[in-house]
């Protein structure tokens, strides 16, 4: 586990910890993805265990939770993205509505962000 993976569980476990704020699982997201070269971007809506592609990537939504009684609140999604060239994950792990920096995919070409969960 990286420092930066090890801090990001970190920071999803010490809410619960502390008991500062419950969570609700969301029946999807709804996720941005970007390719640098030319400046597109789509928005992307999946139901939890569902998948779309961006250009030569796959992105997999295993997860979406928010604050509990807020759904407008800030979200965070386990997300699996694999290039379909390469065996092994280019993304797998929990990221942030409100802070996609940190723990951030790292490509070349693609980005991708969460947005919000979806309730219904």
């Amino acid at each position: 586990m990286t420092l930066r993976g090890a801090a990001l569980a970190l920071a999803l476990l010490v809410p619960q910890i502390a008991g500062a704020q419950e969570v609700a699982i969301g029946t999807g997201a709804v996720l941005r993805g970007l390719d640098k070269l030319n400046g597109t971007a789509i928005d992307m809506q999946l139901t939890t265990g569902e998948s779309a592609e961006l250009g030569k990537l796959q992105v997999t939504l295993r997860e979406c939770r928010y604050p509990a009684g807020d759904a407008a609140g800030d979200a965070y999604a386990f997300l699996s993205i694999h290039d379909v060239a390469a065996d092994t994950p280019v993304f797998e792990g929990w990221m942030i509505a409100s802070s996609p920096a940190l723990s951030a995919m790292e490509h070349p070409r693609y980005d991708v962000w969460v947005l919000r969960c979806n309730t219904e």
